[in-house]
């Protein structure tokens, strides 16, 4: 018998919060109803800010904000699909990451969005706080979504890589009679949003048409590509904090920073998509999935079919599953291997010494309780 769950993804990029409501049942995996919830303009420059440099006081603020704007996306979803509270299983919930340092001394990543607050105000229970199990096991705890991409996005009959493009790019490699493998790229939207926000006072850039308006500067993506992360062997994973737009910054004023915007941001787009195909380059796929944001920006796809060794290159649409709910339904599907007993981690993706069951479970209000709210 199929349970619903809901899962909640709140991305790098910050711009809103994805929310799927999911039928699963053993490995049948039906979307019913999804629902975009905007992030508020003033809480997304909070989670910068925080990002950046924040401070206890503003750690605990945000926490129990973000916690309160998912657990309504929840209650607007549920209401939008005409489904009771009573008839979800379990909510799981990504959370916002505020800092991910899997290479520090003491290493950790760190998601906001109070999971008690989601469960007290839908009263469902919910699934939370994925990834800190896998770092305590010696992994990266990022990128979790590959176990979700082999269950439902594998083929026997050719290789396959599944390129999610958020702030951060990450992917996953499918390859028949192979152990999955998968691992952050490098940069997604992320520079790429931050340079459209500053220049042109929007979010992204539409559609890549401002990028597609430049050319790439050669030198430029050069020295981009000199960034450390790049050179590591995975596993691996990173974050807003390592390519940031103060990076990014550093890397202009070092030539005197006498660019234009347009180069820049058309050389941003370049060091995406080439990052993107130095990853994939040394055993490329039959075919590239994207998912993401990302997936939305044609002159992007453009730029990685560019570099992807004759791949093909197409949406995860073309699989069967909306681009922009995939690490949504990552989570609900995530939820329900926490609620069986079952791993959802894959070492040989995170470096973890073993698989682990993930996430911390918040129990939801019984229905005597749920009824006095």
């Amino acid at each position: 018998m199929a349970d619903r769950f809901v899962g909640l993804m709140s991305g790098t990029s910050a711009d809103a919060v994805d929310a799927v409501l999911a039928s699963i049942d053993g490995s049948r995996f039906v979307v019913e109803a999804d629902l975009s919830t905007p992030i508020p303009a003033d809480l997304q420059t909070a989670l910068r800010d925080l990002a950046r440099a924040g401070d206890i006081d503003q750690l605990g603020s945000l926490d129990v904000a973000v916690g309160e704007l998912f657990a309504h996306a929840v209650l607007s979803l549920l209401d939008q699909a005409g489904v009771d509270a009573g008839a979800v299983r379990a909510i799981g919930s990504h959370g916002q990451t505020a800092r991910h340092r899997p290479r520090a001394e003491r290493r950790f990543t760190l998601q906001i969005g109070d999971p008690n607050i989601i469960a007290a105000r839908t009263g469902i229970t919910t699934v939370a706080d994925f990834r800190r199990r896998d770092v305590a096991l010696g992994g990266q705890g990022a990128p979790l979504v590959p176990a979700f991409h082999a269950a439902v996005l594998a083929d026997p009959a050719e290789s396959r890589a599944v390129l999610n493009i958020g702030g951060i790019g990450n992917v996953t490699r499918l390859v028949p009679g192979q152990p999955v493998t998968g691992f952050d790229t490098g940069p997604g939207n992320v520079l790429m949003d931050a340079w459209a926000r500053r220049h042109l006072g929007t979010p992204w850039d539409e559609s890549g048409r401002w990028a597609a308006s430049g050319t790439p500067d050669a030198a430029l993506l050069d020295r981009l590509m000199t960034h450390p992360f790049l050179a590591l062997a995975p596993p691996k994973s990173t974050g807003p904090e390592d390519f940031s737009l103060e990076w990014l910054d550093g890397v202009l004023a070092s030539d005197g920073g006498r660019h234009d915007p347009a180069t820049v941001q058309a050389t941003l787009a370049e060091f995406t998509a080439t990052t993107v195909g130095r990853a994939l380059e040394a055993q490329p796929p039959d075919r590239i999935l994207v998912c993401g944001g990302g997936a939305r920006n044609p002159h992007l796809l453009r730029r990685i079919a560019a570099h992807g060794s004759g791949a093909a290159v197409e949406t995860t649409e073309a699989a069967g599953i909306a681009p922009d709910l995939v690490e949504a339904s990552a989570f609900a599907w995530l939820a329900s291997r926490t609620l069986a007993g079952l791993a959802g981690n894959v070492p040989s993706v995170t470096g973890a010494r073993q698989p682990a069951i993930l996430g911390g479970i918040y129990p939801g209000a019984p229905p005597a309780v749920r009824a006095l709210r």
